[in-house]
């Protein structure tokens, strides 16, 4: 079905909303850092993302003409819609909460989402300009 987004939109929304639920996740570890019995939990997705990508060889491209090469990825059938095919891990942690670790991994997952949360952007960008320049 052809849309006025672009291919990626829905996927960019899931990969953001993974990351949001991993925030949370590491919220929750370091506002349970002084209970004795608390394990610290982490939210893993990247290997099965790639792996629903199928972009696990040296990063696969979309073949748009007969001289390129082959790829197995074909980013005109695949809609983004990863819930069906796996559900992430939610994985429980043998030590107790290590703050350092923690603010870590918090460090890295909200530069991958404002990153993501920037091409989201842009696409709405360029769609406001289609839009404006399409009323003149």
């Amino acid at each position: 079905m052809k849309t006025i987004f672009s291919n990626n939109i829905g996927l960019i929304g899931k990969v953001m909303d993974l990351h949001l639920e991993r925030q949370n996740l590491v919220m929750s570890n370091l506002a349970n850092l002084d209970v004795p019995a608390y394990k610290a939990r982490s939210l893993d997705f990247e290997k099965e993302l790639q792996s629903a990508l199928n972009t696990n060889d040296k990063g696969k491209m979309t073949r748009t003409s007969g001289g390129h090469l082959p790829t197995v990825f074909n980013a005109a059938g695949f809609e983004g819609d990863l819930e069906m095919g796996w559900k992430p891990r939610v994985v429980q942690g043998l030590d107790s909460v290590n703050m350092e670790k923690e603010m870590t991994v918090m460090a890295k997952n909200t530069l991958m989402y404002n990153a993501l949360a920037d091409l989201a952007k842009r696409d709405f960008e360029g769609l406001q300009k289609v839009i404006i320049d399409g009323g003149k």
